[in-house]
This record gives structure tokens, C-alpha cells and sequence, in this order.
């Protein structure tokens, strides 16, 4: 075809299919080279016309699901918003997020990080006792202070990029923290007592060692090291301070 592009780029791809026995291992692909491509209208390519059992997620190619994310050349991204561009003529390596368990090719296990979202109660709670006609309102300052941790798509590439997270299991992690403490900020939840146990626990705020690779690779801006940091110095004042300050009026 005339308007068939003249350059390639090639993709090593993660491949593993467990119910066939064997290794993982990589595959190489040649695609075409457009500028205004991304890794994920590559690997859809390949899909399409070369190779229909490779398997991966996606949904919205718009960096709003969250579904895409995978390691390019070693870093977490949204496949959706890594241009080839930016990588030819260099290879291209895909492979599935870091410290996940692997289901199939770059599909990973949602399991563990799905536990520890739920662990830390990320909705809006109030007690039974409020009447359901009741309407609760935000200001725009009250709006500010939370704003920036409600971005969070749940792409889990803070996780694939987190150090803490990759050796130990019991971990709560980067997403679930800063979506408590934007629960937390929020002046219409009651639920910020709940979360103590989880967020104040060992494995909670207290296992971060604030390396900021997770606020690095967030796509959204969203700085969960920023999040568990603001964690721990409200711990911090209400465990020195609470002796002295009854509850509720520090």
C-alpha cells in the first residue's frame, strides 16, 4: 500500500502461556513505525494481523481505565501514552507489571491489589443515622485538599514500581494509601477510625520508606508519597499529642 510506512520497529514481547507447560520467554515482532503510534496500537497490530494469541488488557486508550499498564523497557507505563516514537529505532521490550503474579502473557493477577483497595474502605462511609435525603455539600477549599488523590485510575503502576511492594507481601501499597488519605480528607466521610488499623498498621504507612518511584511513574500526578508522608505526620502528632488533646478537638 503507498501510504504503508517505509520503517519498522521491533517488539520483544513477553510470552507465557501456562496451560502449555514450559518457560516464559520473548517474542520478536516487526511493526510498522508511525509517529503517532503507541505501544499499546502496537501490540493491537500484532493482534490483528500477526499473532491473535497474544494476550494483554486494554479498554479505553484515553489514560482513563487504567487497564494498559506494562513494562516498557523496564519502566511501568500506560501502554495507551508511551509513544513508539519516543523509543525508535531502538527494541522495545513488553512485559507485564512488575511484582505481580502473571496469568497469561502480559495479563497479570489483580487478586492481591484488589484485597488491599478494599482493606482501606475507599468510598465514602457515613453512619446509618444520616437521612438519605440529606445533601452534602464541598467547598472548593474543602475540595483542594483531597483533589489531587481522587485522580488515582488504579493503573497499579506505582505498585510495579515499588521497591517495598515487590518484597513483601503483606504491603498495603501505594494506591490503597493515598486513596485512604484522600477518603480521609474528604469532610462528608465518617470512616477515618476504620482505617487506623490498615493505614497506621506495620505494613501500612509505617513500611514505606519514601523512595517516590511511585509518585514517579503515576500517570495522573496523583504523588502517593506525598499521600503516605502526610499519613505519617498525622500519626505522628496524634500519637505524641493525643494524651494531652481529647478526642476530636485537636
Amino acid at each position: 500500500m503507498a501510504n504503508e510506512p517505509k520503517e519498522t520497529v521491533k517488539l520483544e514481547v513477553f510470552r507465557w502461556h501456562p496451560e502449555k507447560g514450559g518457560e516464559p520467554s520473548f517474542q520478536s515482532y516487526e511493526v510498522p513505525f508511525h509517529k503517532d503510534w503507541v505501544v499499546l496500537d502496537a501490540l493491537n497490530h500484532i493482534k490483528d494481523t500477526i499473532d491473535g494469541s497474544l494476550t494483554y488488557r486494554w479498554s479505553c486508550r484515553m489514560g482513563v481505565c487504567g487497564s494498559c499498564g506494562m513494562m516498557v523497557n523496564g519502566v511501568p507505563k500506560l501502554t495507551c501514552a508511551a509513544f513508539l516514537r519516543d523509543y525508535h529505532p531502538e527494541t522495545i521490550r513488553v512485559e507485564p507489571l512488575a511484582n505481580f503474579p502473571v496469568e497469561r502473557d502480559l495479563v497479570i493477577n489483580l487478586e492481591d491489589f484488589l484485597k488491599k483497595l478494599s482493606s482501606v474502605y475507599p468510598w465514602i462511609h457515613r453512619e446509618k443515622t444520616d437521612s438519605l435525603a440529606q445533601e452534602l455539600r464541598q467547598t472548593p477549599k474543602q475540595l483542594a485538599t483531597f483533589k489531587q488523590f481522587s485522580m488515582c485510575i488504579n493503573c497499579m503502576l506505582c505498585y510495579a514500581a515499588c521497591p517495598i511492594y515487590g518484597h513483601g507481601e503483606d504491603v498495603i501499597g501505594p494506591a490503597a494509601l493515598s486513596l485512604a488519605r484522600r477518603y480521609n480528607l474528604d469532610s462528608r466521610d465518617q470512616a477515618t477510625e476504620k482505617r487506623k488499623d490498615v493505614v497506621y498498621s506495620e505494613h501500612g504507612i509505617w513500611d514505606c520508606t519514601f523512595v517516590g518511584e511511585c509518585s514517579t511513574v503515576c500517570p495522573k500526578h496523583v504523588d502517593p508519597a506525598g499521600a503516605i508522608q502526610q499519613s505519617k505526620v498525622e500519626a505522628t502528632n496524634e500519637f505524641m499529642l493525643g494524651p494531652f488533646y481529647p478526642r476530636g478537638k485537636r
